[in-house]
């Protein structure tokens, strides 16, 4: 059975990259039912790579032109390669394309949902205690895209209960047969790895994409209003985004420039994680959270907005300390527990390791679960 992904991702196209090899799994899956799979996706060029049961399509252009461009290919690849289902890594530009692409055919259509599309913070700027951020008005016409192309697909995937959730009220119970596959994450032990200087005594750790969704100005307003009290607090952000610049005047308008410290980008997240006091995020929202299962296996007291799998697998006010996404209070009262409460992280890091490490063993979430989740379609 062939199957086409229709991707975003171009780091598919570089040798060692975490996202080739998941590729090549995919494939190694696929192969065992005599098919081939075909990855369409942005790249920095034009370009085929073969590599056994794997074919990479790379198509160039804007953010607008690509998704014609992509379209047209892959509508070829639907005539030429027999291609029994088209799985689209969202439902939105990409999912648009697919959807275009397998009208007037046999082929099947999957979509892949990571994001918690239909959360209110999906276009929610803030609240009453908190900041408002500056969200694209892409995101309210990506929920419209949503609306058009999930309904019409032929099977659904996404990475937590809370979507799936999200799907059956907005859907009703046509929704009942999403199948929800987590992110595959391994629990491989690491070693600590140092902070560089200045190291705080109690520090406050997040890596993130640091870009409006993620919220990084509630943990700012909540350090500046804890400095005073606890001078030993210190926030450590590992990442990269466009929201950088403003974040770094932020911090200096609240007199904390000494107190937070931006790493960019690192390798090394989950070395860094354990040698912290604290692992804080506050996203608006969230489809899954890959650092929050990273933060339980690193054994780190966790603070979090309530996204993703906080509530599913991680509970509150058992093995992690929940906020309403957008209240920068609730943070603050949260930062403070943790600080005074030496006995609650130690309990807290230990019962959130022991959720995770059920939750991993117990989800479908392997090359093999996907693509039988994909092949189904066409049986």
């Amino acid at each position: 059975m062939n199957i086409l992904f229709v991707s975003n991702d171009p780091g598919i196209f570089e040798e060692g990259t975490a996202v080739r090899s998941r590729m090549r799994a995919y494939a190694e899956e696929v192969a065992k039912t005599g098919g081939v799979l075909h990855i369409l996706s942005r790249a920095k060029k034009q370009q085929e790579i073969t590599e056994g049961p794997l074919i990479l399509h790379g198509v160039t252009g804007n953010k607008i032109s690509v998704i014609f461009a992509i379209k047209s290919r892959a509508r070829a690849l639907v005539r030429t390669a027999n291609i029994a289902v088209v799985s689209a890594q969202d439902p939105f530009e990409y999912g648009w394309a697919a959807l275009k692409v397998i009208q007037g055919t046999n082929t099947k259509l999957h979509v892949q949902l990571h994001t918690d599309v239909f959360s209110p913070w999906f276009t929610r700027t803030g609240m009453s205690r908190s900041v408002q951020v500056r969200l694209p008005l892409l995101n309210r016409i990506r929920q419209s895209i949503a609306d058009r192309v999930l309904p019409k697909a032929h099977g659904v995937r996404v990475v937590s209960q809370r979507i799936k959730d999200s799907l059956i009220a907005r859907y009703g119970s046509d929704m009942e047969s999403v199948s929800v596959l987590p992110i595959q994450v391994t629990p491989e032990a690491v070693q600590p790895v140092p902070f560089p200087e200045p190291v705080y005594p109690f520090t406050l750790f997040t890596a993130s994409r640091l870009e409006p969704e993620k919220r990084i100005e509630d943990i700012l307003y909540a350090l500046a209003w804890v400095k005073d009290s606890y001078p030993s607090a210190g926030l450590v952000i590992a990442g990269e985004g466009s929201e950088r610049p403003r974040l770094e005047r932020l911090a200096k308008e609240l007199h904390i420039e000494n107190r937070v410290r931006f790493l960019g980008w690192r390798t090394d997240v989950r070395g860094l994680m354990r040698s912290a006091q604290c692992y804080i995020q506050a996203s608006a929202y969230e489809g899954y959270s890959i650092t929050l299962i990273e933060a339980a296996l690193a054994r780190v007291p966790i603070i979090s907005s309530d996204v993703g799998i906080v509530g599913e697998v991680l509970k509150g006010n058992d093995s992690v300390l929940a906020a309403p996404p957008g209240d920068a209070n609730q943070l603050l009262h949260n930062i403070r527990h943790m600080i005074e409460d030496s006995r609650m992280r130690s309990e807290y890091s230990m019962q959130a390791e022991a959720a995770v490490l059920a939750h991993l063993a117990s989800a479908r979430s392997t090359p093999a679960d996907i693509i039988a989740d994909i092949t189904r379609l066409a049986v």
